[in-house]
């Protein structure tokens, strides 16, 4: 049994059971990757602490810290959740099954990918998935943003800033974004649009070198050398797997409250994962801490009532009959 069962081992899983094993939690990590989103990165330079630190170097060393504690880290995924007769969760995965009183929601979100040539074999060599992340590691060097929507038309008005040339391709004719957004980067003189055309290859050998862009009206292929690819077509949050147990947003994610707090007792979410609208490392780390503390918090009182309900038996037992 369980205190708590963390599922995610990004930054945010990791958060969440540093300080969870520092309140006496026994605390499991289930997570796919290790490191989560931060995988997708190369360099993070917003992490506090380090000027810039490799994307695996900084995975390795809250692993290291994680373990430390002695919390248990299982390369898995949950498959399904139950609550049981007694108020706690059975945790399933794809080889075991666990059992918990409390659970912590740290699964972060997916990005959504093009599926072309190239994509997933440069990323992290130039293909990235976070202009606040990579951006400053392109700094006069030419890029390409594929998207259309705010995110894509803010990467695009950042990288504008860092880097020498930003080619913003979309597959449609209109832009998605807020307009004020989209006549910004219109006026930026280095940003050159690319209307009705999608990306259709990311070439390079060790790192990003070129890409394919195809016109939808007019077929035309042209190639043009860049030094990365910021696909920021969105993120997916894939949270099926509590459907049944917490409330959602239309976008999928989880939806808690000041304590990171789901509406199931018992259930916290903490991360990109949750309805937080900036999706950044320091902010999944700080909600996981709060909703570590919560889940602790949310065991104290059980135990607290548990204690009242045994004391409250035996005063009425011991009471004289009339």
């Amino acid at each position: 049994m369980y205190d708590t069962i963390i599922i995610g081992a990004g930054p945010a899983g990791m958060t969440a059971a540093i300080y969870a094993s520092r309140r006496e939690m026994k605390t499991l990590i289930v997570g796919r990757e290790i490191g989560g989103q931060v995988v997708w990165a190369s360099e993070i330079e917003n992490y506090p602490g380090f000027k810039s630190i490799n994307n695996f170097d900084l995975i390795g060393k809250m692993q290291e810290q994680v373990q430390s504690l002695g919390v248990e880290i299982k390369n898995d995924e949950v498959k399904k959740i139950e609550k049981t007769a007694e108020g706690r969760f059975a945790v399933y995965t794809s080889k075991d099954k666990y059992e918990t009183k409390t659970i912590i929601i740290a699964m972060g979100l997916a990005p959504r990918r093009l599926a072309i040539p190239g994509e997933t074999e440069l990323s992290g060599k130039g293909v990235s998935y976070c202009a606040n992340c990579d951006g400053p590691l392109f700094r006069n060097k030419t890029v390409a943003v594929v998207g259309g929507g705010n995110a894509a038309l803010d990467a695009a008005e950042i990288l504008s800033k860092i880097a020498a040339k930003v080619l913003l391709v979309h597959r449609s004719q209109e832009f998605k974004a807020f307009e004020t957004v989209v006549d910004e980067v219109k006026a930026r003189p280095n940003v050159e649009i690319f209307l009705n055309s999608e990306i259709k290859e990311i070439v390079g050998r060790e790192k990003v070198e070129k890409i394919k862009i195809k016109n939808s009206q007019t077929d035309e292929i042209r190639e043009e050398a860049v030094d990365g690819v910021f696909i920021e077509i969105g993120r997916i949050a894939s949270t099926d797997l509590v459907a049944d147990l917490v409330e959602r947003d239309a976008r999928n994610q989880i939806l808690v409250d000041e304590k990171c707090q789901t509406n199931a007792e018992g259930i916290f979410a903490a991360g990109d994962v949750t309805q937080v609208e900036f999706k950044q490392i320091t902010i999944a780390c700080g909600q996981a801490t709060i909703a570590a503390l919560a889940a602790y918090q949310y065991l104290q009182l059980k135990q607290g009532k548990a204690a009242k309900m045994v004391l409250d038996r035996s005063v009425n037992h011991s009471a004289p009959r009339v």
